[in-house]
Order: C-alpha cells, then structure tokens, then sequence
C-alpha cells in the first residue's frame, strides 16, 4: 500500500460527523506563532505552550527563517493574521538542534544535481544556495534576527510586540530571548 493510499484509509477511520465541533477561522488567543517545521514540534510545541487547536494562528517554514523580510510569504501570512483575524502578538520561536543551522550548501547542490534539477535552472534561480534556504549557524541569533526583521517591516503595526524565543525538542522548554513588550510603541 502507498502512502497516500495509507493516508486516506486513516482518514477515513479518523472522520466521524459531528465529532469535532466547528472552530472559528480567528484565533481564540489572538497570536501567530512563526516556527520551524522540524517533526519533533509537531503535537510538542503547542502543548508546551498550553495551547490547543484553534488558539493561535501557526505558520511553519525550514528554520523559521526570513529570507525575503518584505515580500515573502511569512509576512503576507502575518498581514493577513494581524489584519484579517485579528492577530495582537508574534511569537517567533526557534528550536536546539535545528537542521538549518548546519546546512551544505555545496552538499545541497549535490544532492539536487543528483535528483534531475538543472545546474543552469540553480544558477539562474538560486545562485546562492545558502542564503536561499535561509542557512544559519545559531538557533538563537536566527531567532534574534527574524524578530528584529519583523520589528523593522513597514507593514506590521508597531503596536504588536514580536517576542522571541528557543523551543527544546528534546524536553519541551522554552527560553525567552526577546520580550517583544519591551520594544513596543504605544498606541
């Protein structure tokens, strides 16, 4: 059987009309949390933050990292969670141990060469291959960084604090290394 075979066989044991009451599309605790998508979070994160389904708006990317901190899709998601749904406060979390921060670029290469992608098409496309997929060493100077990134962005309201901080996969504890109440300008 095939994983997509497998994954809607369980869905189909998993559905059971009425069991699971509609939830709004606002999040009941008014934040979006930016984090990785690393596995290990995945039903870990949320519990450790004494939140549950339907509380907080959750955007996941590779590192949570910003590679485009004008444009790119984290801060269209915040737009639209900050104006849309009602979003008060970021929470950008990173993670101990991430994979981001021991990225290969030249590896990285290797292994797209080796899977069909055009050499020319990387080249042309994403020339540097580090700062593309948003490589860094420290988990915790990333966190810094994309907070500070956040802070300085010309479409989130100054009002909204940006905190920061490092999640363990390993045991569940957060470490907070920016209060975002701190930088914030009252209305």
């Amino acid at each position: 059987m095939k994983l997509l075979d497998k994954i809607l066989e369980a869905n189909g044991k998993f559905v059971k009309p009425g069991a699971f009451p509609p939830l709004p599309k606002n999040p009941q605790k008014q934040f979006a949390i930016f984090t990785c998508m690393d596995t290990r979070l995945v039903e870990f994160l949320e519990p450790a933050m004494g939140i549950k389904r339907g509380d907080a708006k959750v955007i996941k990317n590779a590192g949570n990292t910003l590679v485009d901190a004008l444009h790119g899709g984290v801060i269209r998601s915040l737009v639209a969670a900050i104006f849309m749904l009602g979003v008060e406060e970021i929470f950008v979390i990173g993670h101990r141990d991430c994979g981001m921060a021991s990225v290969d670029p030249d590896e990285l290469r290797r292994r797209m060469l080796a899977r069909g992608i055009d050499p020319q098409i990387i080249e042309d496309y994403v020339p540097d291959l580090s700062r593309w997929i948003g490589a860094f060493s420290c988990p915790e100077q990333n966190v810094a960084a994309v907070t500070g990134k956040i802070r300085r962005n010309p479409l989130i309201p100054k009002d909204v604090p940006i905190h920061g901080l490092i999640f363990c996969p390993d045991d569940g504890h957060l470490d907070l290394l920016v209060n975002g109440y701190d930088q914030v300008k009252e209305k």
